[in-house]
């Protein structure tokens, strides 16, 4: 659908809802600029806060532990936490002299916010307003950008929780897929008042990941689509200029590397944030989102003007706050930028902001009793801790599940009597199943994406070709050297959510040997797989659109695919056995050798 709710006026940076003013009436500027002719230069100070990728933190409390977040780095997470850095920059610099944006991914990551997208949703008649508008409208934000993550609901949960901000949802690239219209406001303009001079215009340009259309395909196909960050940057950027914008700053879901995880699957850069500001001049900073990095500041020149261009990324699930603090000098009848710094704050430095907890402290309350409600038992403990090194029964249970779907879901079929196979990885380290009773939040705990579910025709020869690209994770280690599990794992930066490992084969991943030569034994039942035999992968859409970039799945026939999330197919699955036994599914199929050794 076409943007049309927040009405973008392109010929005036004043009209419109989308444009957020910020700051008092004008100042007449005729006085102001006879006086700065008289006394020479003025200047003026302000800052613009950032967040991104909050993915649904507004307290600091992990919902699958059940009991305040807390890290190695002892970091602390969430909106509450946010408000209270806010406050205190307010506090220094002036309320009217400060901004507050965010670079998306707002409204998934915890069970809080899946709570109110599938359990008590947004959307439903008289429904609840979704706790991050509620925390994001009374901390004042002035504008955010879209993240990839705010479409994984469908369309309308998120033209929901924009009627429900109090500020302007941005997306550039965001386009109506029939008319090639903005399908929200691509940018706002923000009025400064300052003691001398004209008002100081600030215009926040959003951008958001082309990957969303690979990533939400079955969201978003037919109805939007998504081009890249630099081509539109290069033309608002222009446009915004012209209307008057004294600062042009960006606020962009991508990161800076310049790389994609998708190879050829993704037709524009994922994390193009650092090729914006090289190549689109007039940008003075970029709120950097999607990486789940830290970057607190980091300069690119642009190629055109020589100027630096200051980017900043804080960390992710607000455990940091970034701040731009801008200098600019009046001159010659207008503004000008004279220095740009960034830096982030950490959110672990102060308390909880107690209007934000209060606010939200019923819906804390019910997300905390739904999680914890009981749906079956274990025989025995299970844990991840050891997943990425070896076969542990709770990564069996993702895969079992999963496989077990698709052999329901392909009975009857022509397909009905090929092999089964699962792929799944080690989400997250400290994923645990007790023994005895089973709630909510364990079984959730070991997924805490939103993934869904597809099954894929592979041959045996695709599938050996899979594995190698998997075993690329692990550090090559000779025969001899001391092994310590702590700096095996993750080389090539590869995060813990690109190794999977494939359940139903029984295989040895030999880490002596060069990534590309490390598969030996690949056996199916006890023989060794045929190249040419047909096995179908279950497998979750973010591998099947390309995630990670492992090959073969992308191309491969569909043969069934579900829009209900994994992790609510294996609390499903529980509740409906009742009992978990490991005895029933478990088992060691691969583990790591060297020269035929086994490294444990």
């Amino acid at each position: 659908m076409a943007f049309d709710r927040r009405t973008f006026i392109g010929t005036t940076a004043a009209t419109g809802a989308a444009v957020a003013l910020a700051g008092a009436t004008s100042t007449p500027a005729a006085a102001a600029q006879q006086d700065a002719k008289k006394q020479g230069p003025r200047t003026y100070a302000f800052t613009v806060m950032g967040t991104t990728d909050l993915h649904g933190n507004v307290f600091n409390w992990d919902y699958f532990t059940d009991k305040e977040f807390d890290d190695k780095a002892h970091n602390d997470v969430g909106l509450a936490k946010i408000s209270t850095l806010v406050d205190q920059v307010r506090a220094e610099k002036g309320r009217r002299n400060t901004l507050l944006i965010d670079a998306g991914d707002t409204i998934q990551g915890t069970q809080l916010s899946y709570y109110y997208a599938k359990v008590d949703p947004i959307t439903a008649r008289r429904g609840p307003v979704h706790p991050m508008a509620q925390a994001m409208n009374a901390i004042g934000y002035d504008a955010a950008a879209l993240g990839n993550h705010e479409f994984n609901y469908g369309i309308p949960v998120l033209r929901k929780f924009e009627e429900q901000c109090d500020f302007p949802l941005l997306g550039a690239n965001a386009l109506d897929a029939k008319t090639l219209k903005p399908a929200f406001a691509p940018y706002s303009m923000h009025k400064l008042r300052t003691p001398c001079g004209r008002d100081v215009k600030v215009a926040v340009l959003g951008l958001t990941n082309p990957g969303i259309a690979l990533w939400d395909k079955a969201n978003v196909q037919g109805k939007m689509t998504f081009p890249g960050l630099e081509e539109q940057a290069a033309k608002y950027v222009p446009k915004l200029r012209s209307m008057g914008a004294d600062v042009v700053i960006v606020s962009a879901h991508s990161g800076s590397s310049g790389t994609s995880s998708y190879g050829d699957q993704l037709p524009h850069i994922e994390n193009a944030a650092a090729l914006v500001a090289e190549q689109v001049p007039g940008i003075d900073a970029i709120l950097v989102g999607h990486a789940h990095t830290e970057i607190p500041e980091y300069r690119v020149k642009n190629k055109a003007t020589g100027k630096d261009v200051v980017l900043s990324e804080p960390l992710k699930w607000g455990q940091r706050l970034t701040l731009f603090d801008f200098e600019l000098t009046w001159e010659k009848g207008r503004w000008s930028v004279a220095k740009v710094a960034a830096k982030v704050l950490n959110s672990n430095t102060v308390a909880e902001d107690a209007k934000i907890t209060r606010l939200l402290s019923d819906e804390h309350r019910k997300v905390v009793a739904y999680v914890n409600q009981v749906i079956g038992t274990s025989t025995q403990a299970m844990s991840s801790a050891e997943g990425p090194v070896k076969d542990v029964a709770i990564i069996d249970l993702i895969n079992h599940v999963q496989a077990e779907t698709v052999k329901a879901a392909l009975a009857g079929t022509e397909w009905a009597a090929l092999p089964v196979l699962s792929q799944a990885s080690c989400f997250s380290r400290t994923a645990a199943i007790p023994a005895g009773q089973v709630t909510i939040r364990d079984a959730a705990g070991l997924y805490p994406f939103e993934n869904t579910m597809e099954a894929r025709l592979l041959t045996g020869a695709q599938l050996k070709d899979y594995l190698e690209f998997s075993a690329r994770y692990f550090v090559r280690t000779a025969p001899g050297d001391a092994v310590d599990p702590a700096k095996l794992t993750n080389a090539e930066a590869i995060p813990d959510y690109n190794y999977d490992a494939v359940y139903g084969l029984s295989y040895d991943i030999d880490i002596a040997q060069p990534a590309g030569s490390r598969i030996s034994g690949l056996s199916f039942q006890g023989k060794a797989v045929d190249p040419a035999a047909q096995f179908v992968l279950a497998v979750n859409n973010y591998r099947a659109s390309g995630g990670g970039n492992f090959p073969h799945v992308p191309q491969a026939k569909q043969l069934w695919s579900n829009s209900d999330e994994i992790r609510n197919t294996i609390i499903q699955w529980v509740k409906a056995k009742g009992t978990v036994d490991p005895a029933q599914f478990a088992s060691v199929d691969w583990r790591l050798t060297r020269a035929g050794v086994p490294v444990f």
